[in-house]
């Protein structure tokens, strides 16, 4: 029983799955995507989710600092929608407040290269979402 969690971008999304016992989150990889067509991202989800036996997701809600939902977090919403339609799991939506400049700052007190950063930064986030969320939920 594995959950996969997803920080939906514009342009991509980064994917993290946890171990089988819910207690670890590892990052997997950066998908492309053309937002808004969910069918761009699809077919490489559903390698994911079968290949990984995945039977719930995670995904990062991106909220203002005063809690209020905007467009990003409306398009995290709709991205919900519709994973949870194609692939018949449930999905959760996980605050990620500050998931991505805490995922920068772990890769910049590492010396990672800006090249390199920006390669894996969303990668990072979604290990940052689903890692917050296996935490608080076990």
């Amino acid at each position: 029983m594995k959950t996969i969690g997803l920080d939906v971008g514009s342009k991509t999304i980064g994917v993290a799955v946890s171990d089988a016992l819910g207690w670890t989150a590892q990052g997997l990889t950066t998908l492309k995507w053309e937002e808004p067509d969910f069918a761009t991202a699809k077919d490489e989800l559903q390698k994911i989710i079968d290949q990984h036996d995945i039977t719930k997701a995670v995904i990062g809600l991106p909220k203002n600092m005063n809690a209020t939902i905007g467009p990003r977090g409306e398009a995290s919403q709709t991205f919900a929608k519709e994973l949870e339609a194609a692939f018949n799991i449930p999905v959760a939506l996980w605050d990620e407040r500050l998931t991505t400049m805490a995922a920068e700052r772990v890769l910049l007190d590492a010396d990672v290269s800006r090249k390199k950063r920006k390669k894996v930064i969303d990668k990072m986030a979604a290990v940052m979402i689903l890692q917050s969320y296996l935490d608080a939920n076990q």
